[in-house]
This record gives C-alpha cells, sequence and structure tokens, in this order.
C-alpha cells in the first residue's frame, strides 16, 4: 500500500494555484505558505525526542488554532515544522480537492535538495531555497526575467509524509501563522526595497517603482518608515527571547545520556521546567551536578524523576 501511495501523483499545493479536476487520489506537498519552520541543533537522538520540545519553540509565533507538528533532521539540524491540518484541508477542498482523495501530506522543506533553481508560482512569486531554507518570494527580488514555470514531478516525493484520513481525523505517519508570516512579508519588503532602490540610484526604470508599490498595497502597514522601524525593534527582541531558549534547550540538552531521559520540557517567555527520569542513584547524582553548574533549580518530583526549573 505504501508502494502505491508513493507513485500517486504529487500535487504542490500554493494559496496562487488554480483549481484542479482529479481523476485518482493523490498526494500533496504544501509551500511555506502553509506551514512555519523552525531549526535547531538539537543534541537527542530520535525524532519523537525531539518532538517533546516543538510545541515550546513556537510558543508566541503561532496565530490562533489546533497546530500539529513534524520533526526531520538536515544533517545535524532537526527541522521543526508546525501546520493547521484542517485549514489545509479547507483550502484544498475549495480548489477541488477533498481529503478522501488525498492521500500524503508532504513539506517543501522535505524536499530541499530537489529544487535546484528557482520554481515559479504565479507571475509574482517563486520558490526559492535561502540559507538552507525553501520560502516563497517576489520574482522582482531574484533580478530575472524568466523562471522555468514549473519542473516539479513525483520525483520530489519524500520517504515519509503525514497521513491524511479526513477533514476532521488526520494521524501522523512520521514521526515527526501570522507573526510568522509578518516577519516573512518585512523581511521581503527589505528585500524588495534595497533592489528597487538601488536600481533607482543605479538609473532603474520606473516599472520598479510600480513594483514596490505593489509592494506596499500588499502590506500597507508597512508604507511608514516609523511602522517599520517598530516592527523592526520588536522582531529584534522576539530574536534575543529566542535565543535564550535556544541556549536553555542546549543545555537541557546536554543533559540526556545514558540512563537519563527527557520526558517533558516547557518553555515559556520566562523560563522553563524540565522532568528528566533516571534508571539509579548515579544517574540522579551527575544530573544534579549538571544543574548546578547552570543555576538551575533542581528537586524530585516523583519517583526517578527530577523537576529542574531555570529562568530565561
Amino acid at each position: 500500500m505504501n508502494f502505491m501511495r508513493r507513485n500517486r501523483e504529487l500535487l504542490l499545493v500554493h494559496t496562487a494555484m488554480n483549481r484542479v479536476i482529479l481523476d485518482n487520489p493523490v498526494n500533496v506537498m504544501v509551500t511555506p505558505q502553509f506551514y512555519t519552520l523552525k531549526k535547531e541543533p538539537l543534541p537527542v537522538k530520535y525524532a519523537y525526542q525531539a518532538k517533546k520540545i516543538a510545541p515550546s519553540l513556537f510558543e508566541g509565533l503561532l496565530e490562533e488554532g489546533e497546530h500539529e507538528y513534524s520533526v526531520f533532521q538536515e544533517n545535524d539540524m532537526w527541522v521543526f515544522v508546525a501546520y493547521n491540518m484542517e485549514k489545509i484541508l479547507d483550502f484544498l477542498a475549495s480548489k477541488g480537492v477533498e481529503s478522501d482523495n488525498v492521500g500524503k501530506l508532504y513539506f517543501a522543506q522535505q524536499a530541499l535538495d530537489s529544487f535546484t533553481r528557482p520554481m515559479s508560482l504565479n507571475e509574482s512569486e517563486a520558490l526559492v531555497v535561502m540559507d538552507e531554507v525553501l520560502v516563497v518570494v517576489p520574482t522582482m527580488v531574484l533580478g530575472e526575467d524568466e523562471f522555468p514555470t514549473s519542473y516539479f514531478d513525483n520525483q520530489f516525493t519524500p520517504k515519509q509524509g503525514v497521513t491524511v484520513k479526513s477533514n476532521k481525523n488526520p494521524t501522523e505517519s512520521m514521526v515527526g501563522d501570522q507573526q510568522s508570516w509578518l516577519l516573512a512579508g518585512v523581511f521581503v519588503l527589505f528585500a524588495g526595497m534595497f533592489f528597487v532602490e538601488a536600481s533607482r540610484y543605479q538609473g532603474g526604470d520606473a516599472s520598479a517603482n510600480e513594483e514596490l508599490e505593489t509592494l506596499y498595497e500588499a502590506y500597507p502597514e508597512l508604507a511608514s518608515s516609523y511602522t517599520r522601524d517598530d516592527i523592526s525593534q520588536k522582531y529584534r527582541t522576539i530574536d534575543v527571547n529566542e535565543r535564550k531558549k535556544r541556549e536553555a534547550i542546549k543545555s537541557i540538552g546536554s543533559m540526556i545520556f545514558k540512563g537519563s531521559t527527557l520526558t517533558s520540557l516547557t518553555v515559556n517567555e520566562k523560563g522553563f521546567t524540565a522532568l528528566f527520569e533516571y534508571s539509579n542513584n548515579d544517574t540522579s547524582s551527575r544530573l544534579k551536578v549538571l544543574a548546578k553548574k547552570k543555576n538551575f533549580k533542581v528537586s524530585e518530583a516523583k519517583n526517578s524523576t527530577l523537576r529542574m526549573e531555570g529562568t530565561l
């Protein structure tokens, strides 16, 4: 059955796609417009361990709604994907693809190596790999006249995906958005402004200015320099907080070793709480020593379990 599903047609799903008529069930791959992604170099061995940390990594970054998480590895990095299955299926239904006709759901980041050059999604947007992350950008930012309309086919199909059972009951087969999209919009707009301004000082034509105005229409709240400065400062603060979270998670990860198992990790803006199960007294003593070096508060939570707490 899995062999048959991997040989289904793979449909690339993006917000500007046309309505489709299906003759057979398909697998779908969604672009970054449908998920939020983070990468972390966590010292854990298995995906199920990394997945326990996922909700804390995305705290404060996701719009309201129920999100699910998928986790996979890229070299020495763990890739975390947050997505809202209900919204994805609702969008597919609006394009003529009912959930009953979807076998597997994949994320474009899983096929990173297959996107060897920019891929046009429509007249104004393209899929591009930037800093080992697949993103959607305005084509004007790339400074290219032409893009391949599509070189996408079944060869992009990853090894693992999410099995779609129904609109209300999806299940994952892989072990393992408004703030993040606003941030992406800010970066895209700033990049567009850079190229437009550069072309202006170098004698660029009026079409570049028209493209910039189009970007301002798409993000009217960013037309004011005061607004842009305020947003820039806001996300600088977010970046500092995220760095503190990553440092805390890295410290917690260094305490995972033979006989020590991280069973729970909760991270918020003020601090974190981690629960470790230990196999014997020697392991417990070692965990306490490591926690003391990091200035973490340690207490016995229950039999063979230590609670560690720290501030950010």
